[in-house]
């Protein structure tokens, strides 16, 4: 009896874990399909249009460490619970705003819900799988990311075209209703693994503000206040690291990163990781759809190429990382990612839609190699207690990643574009910003995998 309610628990943290993984990218994916649509609705400029996908990025990194935290401390399925109340009540609120402004902090509410979600969903799931089953778990984790990720361009791209924009933020309501009504049912256990121990206010505001100024100041960037803000947001991340160090109960044990060398480099592969491709599908939604002339479901249709093949390779590359050593198959993975960029650095014009989904294949290909083993390898290098802020690091690695890879695209279109509504007369500026782009992309990729190479 005892080992069918230990299934049972298992096989529902994995279905509300997995949900949830494909709601959060879902959303992404197909926001950036949307993207034109709300750009002619609202008549907004390139870079207030970019904050309309950075600002949930950003808020879901802001948060994730506290609330990692926390949920240690007060427990997960509680932080779990509410996070996914505010992701519903902030799409609701998302599907009826007036402006791009309030639609832009309506995301920040659905990214402060996000994080709450992120944080617990990877924790519970290595809480309730004993560690030769837990890289299985994880690759269907991350597969229910990757199908998120592959239904987003492509469901996103019809709805935007026929039922609008706004309807995609209608189906997060009913889904995120959905997994309510499944952890309330479903979920009874509750995981504390710090229960009574202190929360770090100063370190939680000090790593959410620096954090802040970081992005915001990428977006004034190459403005002298961008530049302020930018060393402004380093030193308060050195200050942050420095008060860690220190804190009788600290909100992200940095001593993790310097003891233990697993840890430290896998987090760093994944930051350089997730910066180096989350633009990716922002960039090659408005060449698409801009440059080529698709319309949004056809541009859909051609994204989802790389997330299916991250789909198909996540849960392989996750049983493969229970009996191989993970941390030399996610360097594998890093270095086709690399390749795949490649391709994309000679983006023009002319280019044929084949080698477009050949490059995302291959991009593809390479990450779902990458992320499931090296996720492991963070998980499985920390003790039990740790479970927490291991899973918050996981996550805001992605999440800085992928605020720092939307901060660079908006410093480039700052540059080549400026403040203005894309129009067919500054095109050629858009493609020379998409070419950079990849071009600093694919560099830093290659720069991870040396950084992939030496943890092992």
């Amino acid at each position: 009896m005892e080992k069918l309610d230990n299934n049972s628990i298992k096989l529902s943290a994995m279905i509300i874990a997995a949900i949830t993984s494909f709601i959060t990218p879902f959303m992404g994916s197909s926001i950036n399909i949307a993207l034109p649509a709300i750009s002619i609705e609202f008549s907004t400029d390139a870079i207030l249009l970019s904050w309309v996908a950075t600002s949930y990025i950003l808020a879901a990194a802001m948060f994730s460490v506290p609330f990692g935290r926390i949920a240690d401390i007060y427990g997960m399925k509680k932080v779990f619970t509410y996070g996914i109340i505010i992701f519903t009540i902030s799409s609701l609120l998302s599907a009826i705003a007036p402006s791009a402004l309030t639609l832009i902090i309506f995301r920040i509410m659905q990214g402060i819900g996000s994080a709450m979600v992120f944080v617990t969903g990877l924790a519970i799931i290595t809480h309730v799988f004993p560690p030769q089953e837990r890289g299985k778990a994880i690759g269907i984790n991350i597969a229910s990311v990757y199908i998120g990720l592959s239904l987003g361009p492509v469901l996103g791209g019809f709805m935007t075209q026929f039922l609008g924009w706004r309807s995609i933020f209608i189906l997060m309501i009913l889904l995120g209703m959905l997994v309510i009504l499944l952890t309330y049912w479903k979920l009874k256990m509750e995981w504390t693994s710090c229960k009574g121990e202190k929360f770090d206010f100063p370190g939680s505001i000090l790593y959410s503000f620096a954090l802040l100024l970081i992005i915001y100041g990428f977006s004034l960037l190459p403005g002298i206040y961008g530049i302020i803000l930018l060393i402004s947001g380093i030193i308060g991340i050195l200050g942050f690291v420095k008060w860690e160090l220190k804190a009788e109960s600290p909100v992200m044990d940095m001593k993790l990163f310097f003891k233990n060398t697993t840890f430290a480099f896998s987090n760093l592969a994944a930051l350089i990781n997730y910066s180096a491709t989350f633009a990716v599908t922002f960039l090659l939604s408005l060449y698409l759809q801009y440059l080529k002339g698709f319309s949004p479901q056809s541009a859909g249709l051609i994204l989802v190429s790389q997330p299916i093949m991250m789909a198909i390779m996540a849960p392989l590359a996750g049983r493969l990382s229970d009996k191989y050593n993970p941390r030399v198959i996610a360097s594998v993975g890093m270095s086709i990612v690399t390749a795949g960029l490649l391709v994309f650095t000679f983006i023009n014009d002319q280019t044929s839609i084949n080698l477009i989904i050949g490059g995302l294949v291959l991009l593809g290909f390479g990450f779902g190699l990458f992320s499931s083993p090296n996720t492991n390898a963070i998980m499985g290098s920390v003790e039990r207690r740790y479970f927490g802020v291991a899973s918050a690091s996981v996550s805001t690695m992605r999440l800085i990643g992928q605020a720092m890879s939307m901060g660079i695209v908006m410093l480039i279109f700052s540059l080549f574009i400026g403040n203005v509504q894309i129009i067919p007369q500054n095109y050629p500026e858009l493609l020379e910003s998409i070419k950079l782009a990849f071009i600093i992309f694919t560099t830093m990729c290659f720069v991870g995998i040396f950084a992939s190479i030496k943890k092992r």
